[in-house]
């Protein structure tokens, strides 16, 4: 396991990333969600409420360049359920699973984005609160090391998870020209219980340069209600 202020200090560029995890007092479903940019027009975003989810909104509407792929709802709820993506993918996760499909199946109508020749994954998760029972879920939809013409698919399931771990994916291995997309599983990463201290920890490592917002919640197991933090270097 290792901490996410080593994953976030050394790496200058990991794009978007999603963190999905447990406090060590077992009481908290944690998730955690950033968005970087390196072109004007990904820095000119930030975080905002929108129902029990959130919305990306250009700081100023007035340089907002291509809005397709930069303008989304990174986090939405269905029921006990909390969907947290890097793209529009959220809406196409919400609606599969309102019809009765599972999260995996629900993504298979979509692949990494058009975005050559970044190609940049579409990276999801979904969080199960019920009853006092929780479980979780990542995918990461990518091209065969930049070739856009094979999708790879992969998807990993976390039944029970332990108190204090938790997995961090993102978009991007490093920085580059293209970007390298994201290899391997999602990454077991240390969880903390206060909120405060989680979102400090994020944010000041995060690449002063590049980071533009950071979305955290902590969900209670048992009840089923969350606190919210959310920081934009846009102000």
């Amino acid at each position: 396991m290792t901490s996410m202020k080593q994953e976030l200090s050394t790496n200058a560029y990991p794009g978007r990333g999603i963190v999905v995890g447990v406090s060590p007092d077992g009481k908290k479903a944690v998730t955690a969600y950033f968005i970087m940019g390196r072109s004007s027009n990904s820095r000119n975003r930030v975080f905002v409420e929108e129902g029990e989810g959130i919305r990306t909104q250009a700081f100023d509407p007035s340089k907002l360049e291509d809005p397709s792929l930069i303008i989304y709802a990174p986090v939405r709820v269905l029921g006990d359920d909390t969907i947290v993506t890097n793209g529009d993918q959220t809406d196409t996760i919400y609606d599969g699973m309102k019809n009765g499909e599972t999260f995996e199946e629900s993504l298979r109508c979509r692949e990494f984005e058009p975005d050559g020749p970044n190609y940049t994954p579409r990276i999801s998760a979904v969080m199960h609160v019920k009853n006092g029972k929780y479980s979780y879920e990542m995918s990461i939809l990518k091209s065969n090391h930049g070739d856009p013409s094979s999708c790879q698919r992969f998807t990993y399931s976390y039944e029970n998870p332990k108190a204090g771990e938790g997995h961090f994916i993102h978009t991007y291995m490093h920085d580059g020209n293209p970007l390298p997309s994201y290899e391997g599983e999602p990454t077991l990463v240390e969880i903390v219980n206060d909120m405060d201290e989680f979102t400090k920890l994020l944010w000041e490592n995060l690449n002063e340069e590049n980071k533009v917002s950071l979305f955290v919640r902590y969900i209670d197991i048992a009840t089923g209600k969350y606190e919210t933090k959310i920081i934009n270097k846009n102000k």
